[in-house]
C-alpha cells in the first residue's frame, strides 16, 4: 500500500483502523496513552480529556462510512469510560468536561441515544458551577483553583451551550453562550488582531499569558464564533471566527506555506486537531473564507506524503515528517481528525 496514492476516506480508515489496533485497551475498554503500551509510566497522569477526542474520532468514522457496528463501539467505549473514571464522568478539569460533553453530544445527534443526551445533561449542569466573579467572571479551568480563567474552559463552555440551545431550544443556553463568549473575547482576545491568548491570572497576579500561543485556543474560540452564528444570525460572531483565523495562520502558520507548527506532545500534542475541526467547520458555514481550505490542504498532503510511519500509520507531533516510537495517544489522534476533515472536505486527491 503506497499511502501517498490513497484517497482521504481510505487513508483515514486506515489510520483510524491502526489507532484502535494499536492503542485499545482490552481490559481498560478505553486507549492507552503510548503505543506501545510499555513506554507508558506506572502512576502516569490520566489524560481524561484525550478519551473525549477518542469518542469524537468514532463519530467521525461513523458520520463517513454509517458503518452500523459502531453506535454499540461508541457506546462501549462510554460505559468503560465512565467505568474508568470513578463511574461518573464528572471531573476536577471544567475543560475535560466540556470536552465529553461536545463528544457525547455528538454521539447523541449522530445515533439518537437518548443515554448521551442525559450524560451531556448532566455534565453541563457542573459544568455551570465554573462561573464565578474572578477576574471579572468566566469560567475557571479547574473546580481546585477557581480563581484561573482560560480560553481552554470558557469557548469550548460556548460551544456546548450554543449546541444545547440549537438542539434543544432553551433561551437559558443561548443566554450562557453570549455570556461566556462575551467574557472571552473581551479578556482574552487580542482587540488589536483577533489572536486568542490562553489565560489570565494564572499565577494568581492577573497577568495574561499573552506568551501562551496555541493552534488550540484559536480553534474553540473560532469554534464558538460560529456556532453563536448559527444560533443568532449575528454576523458580528462570523466576523469574529474569520479574523480570528486569519491571525493564526499570520502568527502560527509557516511563512509560505500555511503549516501548522509542532506543538509537542501531551496535551499540546491534540492542539492542531482541535483547530482542524473548528476550521472544518467554519468552512462548512463559510465556504469562501479566505484561506481555509488552502491551508487544510496544505496540510494533510503534508501529513500524507511525509508525516506517517508505515505499518501501523502513525504520526508524530510534526506533520512534516514520520515519528519514531513511542507515539503519544494525543498526537495520533490530531493527525487523524486532520485525515478526517480532509475526508469530510473532500479535498483533492
Amino acid at each position: 500500500m503506497d499511502r501517498r496514492e490513497l484517497g482521504w476516506a481510505h487513508l483515514a480508515e486506515h489510520v483510524h483502523r491502526d489507532l484502535f489496533a494499536c492503542y485499545r485497551n482490552e481490559e481498560t475498554g478505553i486507549l492507552d496513552q503510548w503505543y506501545p503500551r510499555t513506554a507508558g509510566l506506572a502512576g502516569e497522569n490520566f489524560y481524561y480529556w484525550w478519551q473525549a477526542h477518542v469518542l469524537d474520532v468514532l463519530v467521525d468514522a461513523y458520520e463517513r462510512t454509517a458503518d452500523p457496528a459502531l453506535p454499540d463501539r461508541m457506546r462501549q467505549f462510554c460505559i468503560s469510560l465512565e467505568h474508568y473514571n470513578g463511574g461518573a464522568l464528572t471531573h476536577n478539569y471544567y475543560d475535560d468536561m466540556e470536552w465529553t460533553a461536545l463528544a457525547l453530544l455528538r454521539a447523541y445527534r449522530a445515533t439518537g441515544e437518548t443515554w448521551y443526551e442525559e450524560k451531556v445533561q448532566e455534565l453541563w449542569a457542573d459544568i455551570q458551577t465554573a462561573w464565578n466573579a474572578h477576574c471579572g467572571g468566566g469560567m475557571a479551568w479547574k473546580k481546585d483553583q477557581l480563581d484561573y480563567k482560560n480560553t481552554p474552559a470558557n469557548a469550548p463552555a460556548a460551544i456546548l451551550a450554543a449546541r444545547l440551545y440549537g438542539l434543544f431550544g432553551r433561551p437559558d443556553d443561548l443566554a450562557w453562550a453570549k455570556r461566556i463568549y462575551e467574557w472571552n473575547k473581551t479578556h482574552l482576545v487580542d482587540p488589536a488582531t483577533g489572536f486568542v491568548w490562553d489565560g489570565m491570572n494564572r499565577t494568581g497576579d492577573g497577568t495574561i499569558d499573552k506568551d501562551w500561543r496555541f493552534t488550540y485556543c484559536q480553534g474553540v474560540f473560532i469554534g464558538a464564533g460560529v456556532e453563536l452564528y448559527v444560533c443568532t444570525g449575528d454576523s458580528v460572531y462570523l466576523e469574529d471566527a474569520r479574523r480570528t483565523a486569519a491571525a493564526c495562520f499570520k502568527e502560527l502558520g509557516e511563512p509560505g506555506t500555511g503549516l501548522l507548527p509542532e506543538e509537542g506532545i501531551d496535551d499540546t500534542g491534540l492542539f492542531k486537531g482541535i483547530l482542524i475541526r473548528y476550521l472544518v467547520r467554519l468552512l462548512e458555514i463559510d465556504p469562501a473564507c479566505p484561506r481555509v481550505r488552502e491551508v487544510l490542504l496544505m496540510n494533510a498532503e503534508k501529513l500524507r506524503s511525509e508525516g506517517l510511519l508505515e505499518n501501523p500509520l502513525l504520526c508524530g507531533p510534526s506533520w512534516k515528517e514520520p515519528p519514531t516510537l513511542p507515539v503519544q495517544l494525543s498526537v495520533q489522534l490530531s493527525g487523524l481528525m486532520l485525515l478526517e476533515a480532509a475526508a469530510k472536505l473532500k479535498l483533492s486527491e
